[in-house]
């Protein structure tokens, strides 16, 4: 779990002096900060640029600010991202037990690799998320398994919470967001570069496809 620290408080006050804002905060406790306001009439009218500020920098560190100006409070949240993953699982033409990996497209971890799947959209439970995005990305229906795993992971400005099914592909496979993608064996599972919260579900994939075999 994210904590606040002397070095964060340190970070979002240059932020502050760098925008001019007539405020700094000091630390509190692991999940809370306190506003000082660097005199009473320099301050009125700048609560917006403050508010935006303190937020955006509290951001890079993977923090929801709650700011409770009358209060001279922030209260800290860990952001957290849930999403889930589809292990998709097959026999190959030897007859051995292997797993699809798709190669991301996009964004700051484009070119690592990973099960698809995404985000869990609000009212969806994690299997009807799953059925969506492997349609969305891939074009394709599946049948949802068991659950594997749920992965933890703090990225440098999230917390990553990931749940990982065991699936079954009722269709072709089709790229429609991702750059590649290959069908892996238990023994290529190490030959491309996973984003680093896939690489925690690995072992258990793994004993899967050892089960599968």
């Amino acid at each position: 779990m994210r904590k606040l620290t002397y070095n964060i408080v340190a970070h979002v006050n240059a932020k502050l002096k760098e925008q001019q804002v007539p405020y700094k905060i000091q630390f509190g406790n692991g999940s809370t900060a306190f506003i000082e306001p660097l005199g009473i009439c320099a301050c009125q009218g700048k609560e917006e640029i403050f508010a935006t500020v303190v937020t955006e920098a509290f951001k890079e560190y993977g923090f929801v600010a709650e700011i409770k100006l009358t209060e001279f409070k922030i209260a800290l949240f860990e952001k957290k991202v849930r999403v889930v993953a589809a292990v998709l699982h097959k026999k190959n033409q030897q007859g051995q037990s292997v797993i699809f990996a798709t190669q991301r497209g996009y964004g700051a971890w484009k070119g690592g690799w990973e099960f698809p799947g995404g985000k869990i959209e609000w009212g969806e439970t994690p299997q009807q998320a799953l059925v969506r995005e492997i349609q969305e990305e891939l074009d394709a229906k599946i049948v949802v398994g068991e659950q594997l795993d749920t992965v933890e992971y703090d990225y440098p400005d999230f917390h990553l919470s990931m749940d990982c099914f065991w699936c079954v592909a009722k269709e072709k496979l089709v790229l429609k967001e991702h750059t590649d993608a290959k069908w892996l064996t238990r023994e290529q599972l190490s030959m491309v570069q996973w984003l680093p919260a896939d690489i925690g579900i690995l072992e258990k994939v793994k004993e899967e496809m050892k089960k599968d075999e």
